[in-house]
């Protein structure tokens, strides 16, 4: 059975173990390394679980230009990245490359979208791929090739199009849609006023996609309630442009080729940052 491609959301994982572990980790220059060592430890998990074929580590801007440029408000509320955390985004690319993972940059895009650019590639070349990440866009990519690694207490969770459906009413190919309309509260999207996930995936569950919502709400005999016609009616535009946001951008890219854990440089490299047990774990054949 061919060994499937690990493609890891870099951003989602350094937050995620940045507040999942304390900063009193400390590296050799006396300063944080638990987003690295976090991060790290669960890569080498996800490759004992899973075998993967190689790893790509993918980066990309914070908030993609043609993004803020259709709705200015797109990730603007986040707050700056904790200076403890800053210093180990830089050192990240270096150290996951020494470890024989491949790391990309996705320039004025964002990591998302690398990761479902990565996922079509492989599929088109009859792989399959695993997507980690703890951002819940990426459920638009699941299907029968491609399978998101969901961090979750307990362990990671293998998201696949009916763990999508059951997740959150949808199709993986009606999530961005189903965005648009309920929003994203961690991405700055307010979505259609007062409609909420559930009435969301109501609406396309009957109509299918936004575009079809939208031509139902502007008929006085649909079915839709009079205070979401309202809502949907308003200003259709932006709706779609929330779609738009939503949906992932393809990038030009090369197949990656196969490639194994560097054991010997990823143990140097940790060893050199000052995390001593996870160089022994690295270490060991």
């Amino acid at each position: 059975m061919p060994r499937p491609l690990l493609v890891a959301d870099t951003p989602s994982l350094l937050y995620r173990a940045f507040f999942a572990l304390p900063k009193s980790i400390k590296g050799s220059d006396g300063k944080p390394v638990n987003a690295l060592l976090g991060t790290a430890n669960m890569l080498l998990q996800a490759v004992s679980d899973y075998s993967p074929r190689a790893v790509v580590c993918c980066f990309g801007a914070e908030a993609a230009t043609y993004r803020t440029a259709a709705f200015p408000a797109y990730h603007a509320d986040r707050p700056p990245m904790p200076p403890e955390l800053a210093h180990q985004w830089e050192l990240a690319p270096r150290f996951l490359a020494a470890c024989g993972w491949s790391c990309l940059d996705a320039g004025a895009l964002e990591a998302d979208d690398l990761l479902g650019s990565l996922a079509e590639l492989e599929s088109a070349a009859g792989g399959t791929t695993m997507i980690f990440s703890g951002d819940r866009d990426m459920f638009q990519c699941a299907s029968r090739q491609v399978t998101v690694l969901y961090p979750a207490r307990g362990g990671p969770q293998l998201i696949g199009p009916a763990e999508v459906r059951e997740r959150t009413g949808v199709g993986p190919q009606q999530i961005a849609d189903l965005i648009a309309l309920r929003g994203d509260p961690s991405d700055g999207i307010p979505g259609a006023k007062g409609i909420g996930e559930k009435g969301a995936a109501q609406l396309l569950e009957q109509h299918g996609s936004l575009e079809e919502v939208l031509r139902a709400a502007e008929d006085p005999a649909s079915s839709i309630a009079p205070r979401m016609r309202a809502a949907l009616t308003d200003n259709p535009d932006l709706l779609r442009s929330f779609k738009e946001i939503a949906t992932l951008q393809p990038i030009k890219l090369r197949r990656p080729k196969d490639a194994g854990l560097d054991r010997s440089n990823g143990s140097a490299a940790a060893r050199e940052l000052g995390m001593n047990r996870l160089a022994e774990r690295l270490g060991k054949a």
